[in-house]
């Protein structure tokens, strides 16, 4: 479904900083995958998700989507089959905007519009409906401006956007670390409910060891760009939060590259 073939990422290349973060890296990422991507500060989470949204380019290597190479693909492009929620909340939604014209602009996402397609009132309906699935009564704040809205309802608004238009993948880069552990949790039960409602093949980066172990169907550890750990099904579900603490930290006290 989603193939990264033997990729490499240089920073800095040819100076006293040059550091090499990916070298010949190869992911397989099957339909309906939902995998939660942990490490350490520096592992190359954030950049691997850089790189498949097309935020990065890679040196090396390519990058096939459903039998299609977007290896040379602008980050424009891609956006029409990736999605990607980010941390911050503001850059998931347009504070300015309402609620409604937020999830028009979603909608229209990769059209050419005017500005005439956010007061179409016959799509009221049908974000509303896609609303109530959050439970947070955000269908009663279509005309408020999401620059009113709580952290938590932003982020759940900014996932309804990024799965309306049906992407082929989901990228979710610590998408509640902004969030208090209650909206978090809230957020993260939403996030498991979109995702096995549409079957949506996500990548999900966390600094959260228990929503790593929770959610999802498939755990990946990387550490200096290296996958050091990459379990699914059973494996994952009988992973107790003590075996992968240690397990981090014994791969985290080594240099994989002495």
């Amino acid at each position: 479904m989603l193939k990264l073939n033997n990729i490499s990422k240089i920073f800095n290349k040819g100076n006293i900083n040059e550091q090499r973060l990916f070298q010949n890296f190869s992911l397989y990422i099957d339909e309906g995958d939902f995998i939660s991507i942990i490490g350490s500060n520096g592992a190359g989470k954030s950049t691997l998700l850089n790189l498949i949204s097309g935020n990065m380019e890679i040196d090396q290597g390519n990058i096939i989507l459903n039998g299609l190479d977007i290896t040379k693909e602008a980050e424009h492009e891609r956006c029409k089959r990736i999605s990607r929620i980010f941390q911050n909340p503001s850059m998931g939604t347009n504070p300015s905007m309402t609620v409604s014209e937020n999830l028009s602009m979603a909608k229209n996402k990769g059209k050419k519009f005017g500005l005439n397609f956010l007061i179409d009132k016959k799509d009221e309906e049908h974000f509303k409906e896609s609303l109530k699935i959050l439970g947070l009564n955000l269908e009663d704040k279509m005309n408020t401006p999401v620059s009113q809205l709580s952290g938590g309802q932003r982020q759940s608004l900014a996932l309804i956007m990024a799965v309306m238009g049906n992407p082929e993948v989901l990228l979710l880069d610590e998408h509640t670390a902004a969030l208090d552990p209650k909206t978090s949790q809230v957020v993260m039960d939403i996030t498991e409910k979109i995702v096995e409602e549409r079957g949506l093949t996500t990548l999900m980066v966390t600094h959260n060891i228990d929503h790593a172990l929770r959610y999802g169907n498939r755990l990946i550890m990387l550490h200096q760009g290296v996958k050091v750990v990459d379990i699914e099904g059973d494996m994952k579900h009988s992973l107790t939060k003590e075996e992968l603490l240690s397990l981090f930290k014994n791969i985290s006290d080594r240099n994989l590259f002495v």
